[in-house]
């Protein structure tokens, strides 16, 4: 475990508002940094400061029960809001039904190192937060989804803090022809430092951003 992810998981536990819980983080992660630079081996820091759930409850006996209740609300209404919003995104898909799947390599409208460009360049102006550039190559209904409010309830779905990304896995894709239209989706696993996740990306024979769905 190194320093950014013991602070995450005293972070997690911590029951207040969101600005609170970075203000924390920092303030925590600039201590252990310091310690380090001064010659402290990490191990014994984390040994001395004690565990997650230790140094969480400590923190947590200082803050107000509105603030602690408030926390509670918030972390169900995100849950829903996520829930809601990935159960929009997957409606995109509803004209999947009954559709048939072609190999890419035949493809009279796609070129695969076409589409694994345009995947890499959707995850990174996804993490680069350039909603703006995504919007521009977009369909209208997916417009509305791309926005900074958006994808912050959807990203802490699977964590506060995915950190930074590291690698972009192997990618699979195929042509989907329904009702004389064609399109693609692409699927891969892309890793941050503190999280995994699936992407699959969808693209309309123009090669407009269509849909996603992250797993």
């Amino acid at each position: 475990m190194n320093e950014k992810q013991y602070v995450n998981a005293i972070a997690k536990k911590i029951k207040c508002t969101d600005k609170r819980k970075k203000e924390i983080k920092r303030q925590l992660l600039t201590d252990m940094e310091m310690r380090i630079k001064q010659g402290e081996k990490l191990e014994e820091i984390i040994s001395q400061m004690g565990t997650p759930e230790e140094i969480a409850a400590g923190f947590n006996e200082e803050i107000s029960i509105e603030e602690q209740r408030q926390y509670g609300r918030n972390k169900v209404l995100k849950i829903i809001v996520s829930i809601a919003v990935i159960l929009i995104l997957l409606g995109g898909f509803g004209y999947w039904i009954f559709p048939k799947a072609a190999n890419i390599e035949q493809s009279g409208y796609f070129d695969r190192q076409q589409v694994e460009n345009a995947m890499k360049e959707t995850v990174e102006l996804l993490d680069t937060e350039d909603y703006m550039a995504l919007q521009e190559n977009a369909i209208a209904k997916m417009k509305p989804y791309l926005t900074a409010d958006k994808w912050t309830e959807i990203k802490a779905v699977f964590s506060d803090d995915w950190g930074e990304r590291e690698q972009f896995g192997a990618i699979y894709m195929a042509e989907i022809i329904q009702a004389g239209r064609h399109s693609v989706v692409g699927e891969m696993t892309v890793t941050y430092e503190n999280v995994s996740v699936t992407y699959r990306l969808t693209y309309d024979e123009n090669m407009r951003f269509a849909g996603i769905y992250l797993r």
